[in-house]
């Protein structure tokens, strides 16, 4: 189940992962802040300083945030469908945190990548209409688990996301996990905890918040660089 929660958080780049997610507190480590002879000690910083790797990946999904976000603002259902290359680091630091202290992360950073296809009338209607679902074509992600000394384990897993609206608000969902691909060694866990997902679909109140986050929080945060496009 470990495994599957930090997949759900690999998804959520689609919806979610950018509200502040590369602003959280996260274990302090010394800055580069420059100290005087007068200094007793160096300035220290909990933010975290995103490397240039995570930069770019952050970029990208800002350019398909602005996307979603525009569809959402203008309920415009004629355009292009959403068409987007997601991937993301998560930090190890971060998958612990995620995971509530409560279970040990064996291995180290996780990069994750995924395509995000999303049916732009179908997005408009969500917001527009008293009910409506969506419901996401199969899609992979795509995840290499690093470690020290060691080539990173990647797995991949099929999922196909439903999330069901009222008032443009996301009300349920379920992750509807697919075939899984991965080391011997994690095969199991992986299959298990996605098995045991879609039986008794325990993360599907944890997508509805992040879908409405992404639309009450994420958004607003890019509302100065919508094009507001409409077609006549």
């Amino acid at each position: 189940m470990v495994i599957g929660l930090a997949l759900v958080a690999a998804r959520t780049p689609a919806w979610a992962a950018d509200n502040g997610a590369d602003a959280e507190r996260a274990p302090a480590e010394p800055s580069a802040a420059e100290s005087g002879p007068g200094d007793l000690e160096p300035q220290i910083s909990s933010k975290r300083t995103l490397t240039v790797e995570e930069r770019a990946e952050k970029e990208a999904r800002k350019a398909c945030k602005i996307e979603i976000c525009d569809i959402i603002a203008t309920r415009e259902p004629l355009g292009d469908d959403i068409a987007c290359d997601i991937k993301k680091t998560w930090r190890a630091g971060g998958i612990t945190k995620m995971l509530g202290d409560q279970i040990n992360w064996p291995w180290g950073k996780a990069v994750c990548q995924s395509k995000l296809s999303l049916e732009r009338s179908a997005l408009a209607e969500a917001m527009r209409a008293s009910r409506a679902e969506i419901e996401m074509p199969k899609e992979t992600v795509s995840c290499a688990l690093h470690q020290q000394g060691a080539e990173p384990y990647v797995i991949e897993v099929e999922l196909s996301p439903k999330v069901a609206f009222e008032d443009g608000k996301a009300t349920g969902a379920t992750v509807d996990w697919g075939d899984v691909s991965a080391p011997m060694m994690i095969y199991p866990l992986l299959y298990a905890g996605t098995g045991i997902d879609n039986s008794a679909n325990v993360l599907g109140p944890e997508v509805v918040k992040m879908v409405n986050a992404f639309v009450q929080k994420g958004c607003p945060e890019v509302k100065d660089e919508l094009p507001g496009r409409r077609v006549n």
